[in-house]
């Protein structure tokens, strides 16, 4: 019987929410969205000017995906490195908490952080001191890491490293599974133009972006356009166009999938790599592109109920349910 597990590599990360007015982030001098690299010292400058209480937990867009296919019952590795620390420590107890197997190494640099800033719309601008994730050898990632996988979730994020993501797509490759990549962020697209178009066509199987990454990819508004060169070269072209849901491309065809409706988003945190673990769970359990879809807006819709990233059982509850 073929393995249904998905692997996910990318950054091993503390998430430290705030809730914060559009006019602190314009005081930061931050574009609304997107991320942005800093050292620690500019997180000790945002916490020290707010006087919100800090939401703190796991994170990461991968382990983010990864823990959300953990939570759905499905087979669940985690590829990173993350401090030797207490909030290392934490990070690992954590996912393995959600079902998620951590292939982890540690450092003695402090684990990576991101302080992101939720604004009245729900939006997240996320600022990244990326720490022991840095150190991941592109030398240490071989296949056996990527042992019994169906899909590999590659984090977007990786592309700020490009020996890291040729080596996480070679392995993954070598070792058989399909790769799926989300391009991340706007921000990682721009700076990654000129290996994108050449990485995608070599090694990857599922290309998933938002209205803002397929821009940045493609050079489209027109969604049509812009769907169809992302599913140039892949499998599966995935744009998701936020409130309004998504749509996937799959061997010439086109499915409109619907968002979930309901109460208002609280924060974006973390939806674009929850509807990840429920579309990739999934096409690995060989569920229908319709299916797929709903599990991914399903969780998706859930996790900006809340603040961060971890949806509540009762939340996981209403998910599973569509499987069923």
């Amino acid at each position: 019987m073929p393995s249904t597990r998905i692997t996910g590599i990318g950054s091993a990360l503390v998430d430290v929410l705030i809730n914060e007015t559009d006019a602190f982030l314009q005081d930061l001098g931050k574009e609304k969205g997107g991320m942005t690299l800093v050292d620690p010292s500019v997180h000790q400058a945002i916490l020290s000017k707010t006087d919100q209480t800090p939401v703190i937990v796991p994170g990461g867009a991968a382990c983010n995906t990864i823990v959300g296919v953990g939570k759905l019952g499905g087979l669940a590795r985690f590829i990173g490195r993350r401090g030797s620390d207490t909030f290392g420590e934490d990070f690992e107890s954590q996912i393995v908490a959600c079902g998620v197997e951590p292939r982890l190494s540690t450092s003695d640099t402090p684990t990576g952080k991101v302080v992101s800033v939720v604004t009245p719309d729900a939006q997240r601008s996320m600022f990244t001191d990326l720490g022991a994730s840095t150190e991941m050898d592109p030398a240490s990632i071989t296949p056996d890491l990527f042992e019994d996988t169906a899909i590999a979730m590659v984090e977007g994020y990786l592309l700020f490293n490009p020996d890291l993501m040729t080596a996480a797509v070679k392995a993954a490759k070598e070792a058989g599974a399909l790769i799926a990549l989300d391009l991340a962020s706007f921000e990682v697209v721009e700076a990654s133009k000129s290996i994108l178009p050449d990485l995608i066509n070599a090694y990857v199987d599922i290309l998933i972006a938002n209205e803002d990454e397929a821009k940045a990819y493609t050079g489209h508004t027109d969604e049509t356009w812009a769907l169809s060169v992302l599913s140039r070269d892949v499998t599966y072209g995935i744009l998701k166009v936020g409130k309004r849901g998504s749509y996937v491309s799959f061997k010439g065809e086109t499915t409109r999938i619907e968002p979930v409706s309901g109460n208002e988003p609280v924060d974006t945190t973390g939806a674009g790599d929850l509807w990840a673990a429920g579309f990739l769970y999934g096409i690995a359990n060989g569920l229908s592109i319709e299916k797929c879809g709903a599990l991914g807006s399903a969780c998706g819709y859930e996790v900006c109920q809340v603040m961060g990233a971890q949806i509540p059982e009762s939340g996981w509850k209403r998910i599973r349910d569509i499987i069923e």
